[in-house]
């Protein structure tokens, strides 16, 4: 981008600075009735951008949006530069004696370089240009970095899991771990499915992301990838984890298998939980500590052989009951040819009566109907209450304490493999990836009730 573009500018602010000669990077005086704004022109986000607002970045280094209907004067005083970052490139010789470790981008913006004088953010594609994000990133491992798309996280397919899977694979050959830059409102998804899809692993797979920018004073990427290249040089584990911010403030970076953990907080720094069981482990004061029980997570061995599963059968729904619900809905799906559903039902794995006819269409059509609950905490039980006995009868799969979104991504991964009811049911009631617990602990769910 340089400062001839009027990025993300539409109709009449458009307008408006072509009218007083004023590109993106010049340094402005805005005059209105109140007040007079002193700042550099920044561009504006292109989506849910309006034609009203002109955007400058104050000295003090806040962005402030300005109505052009209260604009009673508008003056350039410095005609700027060329959008490019502000920081110094940074070329980091490998480090003898540190792991190496491989960073895999998405789209997420938890690596961005700021130019902190226009305000224009730009992705960190290249190790050189990480290690000048975070410096301390130098310290702790050589870093080679690879963009495998750019994608916003709810855009991202199944067959981007595929892709993501084998390249992490590739990864590992020559990396001690892995870490994927990924963005958060689906990184639960996409940590379920490469725990089954990369199984018997020899190192680390963390997945990280940040809730805020990295041109924002709270952000949280620095510490979230900080805390992730810990993880992925030292720990002892070799599993698929989620790397973020375990509470609001700085202190630590809470580790979340990757088949038990939800976003639970659309902006929370600690938006993630992990669910039905205790939370895996945490990095704090730069070291890694495990908290699940030794004998239930593989241990770090670069001796072992990867098996590399990545197929996806993406003709799978997950759908959620409502009180009035009827029977079309399964119903459509099983005329679309869709080959699963998972059905995220009530309490203890309940579903209206008006659903039973169509649920056992679907598995006497050998579709497999796995059963799930809308509570966040504890297990589908359906042999306590007549309804639950009665889908049990018509074929439904019980899901034990799998969360909706692991058993929907795990039904994808099995039907891949084999479109087999019985073998499908013995698969999504086995235990692969750490996705089903024989115990559900209540110990989150309480301290959350208490908050």
């Amino acid at each position: 981008m340089t400062s001839e573009e009027p990025a993300g500018y539409l109709g009449e602010a458009e307008q408006t600075l072509q009218k007083a000669k004023i590109k993106i990077g010049d340094r402005i005086q805005i005059q209105t009735a109140q007040n007079t704004f002193e700042g550099i022109v920044i561009p504006r986000a292109e989506i849910g951008a309006d034609d009203k607002h002109i955007i400058i970045k104050l000295d003090t280094g806040y962005n402030i949006g300005i109505h052009i209907d209260n604009i009673q004067q508008l003056t350039r005083l410095k005609k700027g530069r060329k959008v490019k970052p502000d920081l110094p490139s940074v070329t980091r010789k490998t480090k003898k004696g540190l792991p190496l470790i491989s960073i895999l981008s998405t789209g997420g913006t938890i690596a961005s370089r700021v130019d902190y004088h226009t305000g224009a953010v730009n992705p960190a594609l290249t190790a050189d240009d990480l290690y000048t994000v975070v410096p301390e990133l130098g310290e702790l491992a050589n870093i080679q970095a690879e963009v495998l798309f750019s994608v916003f996280s709810e855009d991202l397919l199944p067959s981007h899991w595929t892709t993501i899977a084998k390249q992490t694979a590739k990864h590992l050959e020559e990396s001690a771990g892995v870490i994927i830059a990924h963005g958060t409102d689906t990184m639960g998804y996409t940590a379920a499915a490469l725990s089954f899809a990369l199984q018997n692993l020899p190192g680390p797979v963390i997945l990280t992301g940040s809730q805020r920018s990295s041109d924002r004073p709270s952000s949280d990427a620095a510490l979230n990838l900080t805390g992730a290249a810990i993880a992925a040089s030292q720990g002892p584990f070799a599993e698929v984890v989620i790397a973020m911010h375990r509470s609001p403030d700085d202190t630590s970076i809470a580790l979340h298998r990757g088949t038990q953990v939800r976003k639970c907080h659309t902006s929370r720094r600690d938006a993630f939980l992990t669910i039905n069981t205790d939370l895996f482990g945490e990095v704090k004061n730069g070291q890694v500590q495990i908290l699940a029980e030794d004998s239930t997570y593989h241990h770090r061995n670069p001796k072992r052989k990867l098996q590399l599963l990545p197929k996806f059968d993406p003709k799978v729904a997950l759908v959620k009951t409502t009180p009035g619900m009827t029977g079309d809905r399964i119903d459509s799906l099983i005329d679309r040819g869709y080959h699963g559903i998972v059905v995220e039902g009530t309490g203890l794995g309940h579903a209206p009566k008006a659903l039973l006819k169509a649920i056992e269409r679907a598995t006497s059509e050998t579709i497999p109907v796995v059963m799930t609950s809308q509570c966040i905490w504890g297990r589908v039980q359906m042999r306590v209450y007549r309804t639950g006995v009665e889908l049990v009868q018509r074929g439904v799969i019980p899901a034990e304490d799998m969360i909706a979104e692991t058993a929907y991504v795990k039904l994808m991964w099995v039907l891949a493999q084999t479109r087999d009811l019985k073998e499908v049911q013995k698969q999504m009631l086995h235990n692969i990836a750490g996705e089903i617990t024989e115990c559900s602990k209540r110990s989150q769910y309480e301290e959350m009730r208490d908050q």
